[in-house]
């Protein structure tokens, strides 16, 4: 049996769910995008090969590797994008729970049912129909669950919209004991610059009380204040909003002081490293045109 527990983003890493990128399909249908930035490079003609993100996925494996992370990866789907193993399911403390996500992406969820079936039947959750949430939303922070959300009125419309309140309000009738706060993300089919597609596109909490944040990602002004604060302005490194759609923020702590960050992210790398972290640079650029970064393609399963 699997016994889970993650509390927060950035106590040491030691299982993980990484995605994979084999057998990734032919290059999809604009029509059958989820994302701005990905219909943008397909009309472009630069979206990722399945041979560049592989090898990225891999440079991802090896720094695992390196620090002794034990790391699952999804049954291989023939033609089935499985990169972005967060939106798939998280864990909160010791609680498995599946996402429900848009709705052509159910056999992403499928390969990985034998780590599901590793976990205790009482520890795995699946959350009513109406409760639409993406692990990319959600980030548990010791006694908090920040949760990324949008309730605007034309939600179902937004194919970017992927939380919604009642999946928040089950969130929080789920661990009744932590305080869940939500905030309202801002949201555009087209444009990518303009489109925070979950919560962390435009925040990340890290270790030694430090925060990345792209202001304009919020809706709601004192959404993001309170954020800001939280932290405090001094801890808190801001992205502009061109950094954001590279996505800036979508790095991925393996402890308080090692993190995995794009290699092209210099600013962010520099900075990381006055603040006395370890910078694991890796590649990653090919899978960033898809609108998800680090974080997107790991799913933590056990941090100490």
């Amino acid at each position: 049996m699997l016994k889970l527990n993650v509390k927060n983003e950035t106590s040491r890493l030691r299982s993980v769910v990484l995605g994979t990128a084999q057998s990734n399909g032919p290059i999809p249908k604009v029509e059958n995008c989820y994302d701005p930035k990905s219909i943008e490079h397909i009309l472009a003609g630069t979206y990722p090969t399945e041979g560049d993100m592989v090898k990225e996925l891999d440079a991802v494996a090896k720094i695992f590797d390196k620090y002794d992370v034990k790391v699952y990866r999804p049954e291989v789907i023939n033609d089935c994008n499985q990169i972005f193993a967060r939106d798939i399911a998280f864990v909160i403390d010791d609680i498995l729970i599946e996402a429900n996500i848009l709705p052509h992406r159910e056999e992403e969820v499928e390969a990985i049912d034998y780590i599901w079936n590793q976990v205790a039947k009482d520890k795995r959750i699946i959350l009513p129909e109406a409760c639409h949430v993406e692990g990319g939303d959600v980030m548990p922070w010791n006694d908090y669950i920040f949760i990324g959300t949008y309730s605007g009125g034309d939600y179902s419309e937004l194919i970017t919209a992927r939380t919604n309140i009642d999946a928040v309000i089950a969130i929080q009738e789920l661990f009744p004991n932590k305080i869940v706060k939500s905030f309202e993300l801002r949201k555009s089919n087209t444009n990518a610059k303009e489109n925070a597609l979950h919560l962390d596109c435009c925040f990340n909490p890290l270790g030694k009380g430090k925060a990345i944040i792209h202001k304009n990602g919020f809706l709601v002004e004192r959404e993001y204040e309170w954020l800001v604060n939280f932290f405090g302005k001094e801890n808190v490194f801001e992205i502009t909003k061109d950094e954001m759609y590279q996505m800036c923020s979508n790095v991925f702590s393996i402890s308080e002081d090692i993190i995995i960050s794009e290699q092209n992210f210099t600013r962010l790398n520099d900075w990381l490293r006055t603040q006395d972290f370890i910078v694991e640079e890796v590649p990653y650029a090919e899978i960033g045109k898809q609108e998800g970064l680090l974080r997107c393609t790991t799913m933590p399963l056990i941090r100490d």
